[in-house]
């Protein structure tokens, strides 16, 4: 199987790349080559929001193309455009966020999305972005074109600092806030399970939108954040906190509280949605320990402080912050 990357060093396209290239697949990845690829993959240069930035796929044809482009959509346009008839399936690694807020819980593929168009250029919301991204493969490929629209996104390689802020923390040890309820169900999906089914969808050349995350429920609060005490094996104290002295406080779920959501329509949009066709198309999560044990392997590795995308800003609570709401 020859597999073009558009991006395939970062996070997501990085683990795609490695799991190409276990299965035996031939992989080229184009990109403007600021960071290593993994070892094995061939590299093109080329700087899509240029002019002449997919000069290099001038020539080649390919089995499948997996794109991860996050912003303008004009450059999925553009790519498509260029590798119509030279590309065997084209899979778009999508968004959840696509969907038009609020969403109804369990929420499935036919829900309303976000207006956009795949000519814009320049600085473009993210949830417009990766709809306009989907519109321009929809023009050019129909419904043959595969839009994986994943949800949260945790594993190995995070460059958004999610689950790496929430096991430093731990390791630091001490009270920890642990925003409640303990139970409280999540929807995620390991990057690795994402390139799992990614790629066996376009070995089948499978069509169209599908949720690629967890079910709701894979884990809770509390699994999660037990398994990143033990994993780091510190003293930390889960204190357990309602939501609404949270809010009270003025914390911030989701940046200052990664992953976190207080029960409620954000909740909902985030945590609930409907995965029956993706699971049906085959989908399997791996338990929430494994996600945990080996981002936490991994960050050991790499000194503890992970990568952090330059288009995203910092998330985790203040320390300060943090002890004047364990004391309250």
């Amino acid at each position: 199987m020859r597999l073009l990357l558009l991006g395939g060093t970062e996070f997501v396209g990085r683990v795609v790349a490695e799991e190409a290239l276990a299965r035996g697949w031939e992989v080229t990845a184009l990109n403007r080559g600021t960071r290593p690829a993994p070892e094995g993959v061939r590299v093109l240069k080329g700087d899509r929001t240029a002019e002449d930035g997919l000069a290099a796929l001038g020539t080649g044809e390919w089995d499948a193309v997996v794109d991860t482009w996050s912003w303008a959509p004009a450059a999925v346009r553009d790519s498509a455009r260029a590798l119509k008839g030279r590309v065997g399936h084209y899979a778009y690694v999508s968004s959840r966020s696509v969907y038009d807020f609020p969403l109804v819980a369990g929420a499935d593929e036919s829900a309303p999305v976000v207006a956009s168009a795949p000519d814009l250029t320049g600085a473009v919301p993210y949830a417009e972005a990766k709809r306009g991204a989907e519109l321009a493969l929809e023009a050019e490929y129909g419904g043959r074109a595969l839009l994986a629209r994943a949800g949260l996104i945790l594993g190995p390689y995070e460059n958004i600092g999610r689950l790496p802020w929430w096991l430093n923390r731990i390791a630091r040890g001490g009270p920890v806030l642990a925003p409640g309820p303990r139970g409280l169900a999540l929807q995620y999906i390991d990057v690795r399970d994402l390139a799992v089914w990614t790629l066996d969808a376009v070995a089948a050349r499978l069509g169209g939108p599908y949720n690629l995350v967890g079910p709701s429920g894979h884990a809770t609060m509390g699994e999660l954040l037990e398994a990143c005490v033990r994993v780091t094996g510190s003293d930390a104290e889960l204190r357990w906190t309602d939501p609404e002295r949270i809010l009270a406080a003025g914390v911030e779920p989701w940046t200052e509280l990664p992953i976190w959501l207080a029960p409620g329509e954000l909740y909902d949009f985030l945590h609930t949605g409907s995965v029956e066709r993706a699971v049906g198309a085959g989908l399997r999560c791996r338990p929430v320990a494994e996600t945990v044990e080996d981002t936490w392997a991994w960050l050991r590795t790499i000194g503890g402080t992970a990568p952090v995308r330059s288009d995203r800003a910092g998330v985790g609570l203040d320390p300060e912050r943090e002890a004047a709401l364990l004391k309250g």
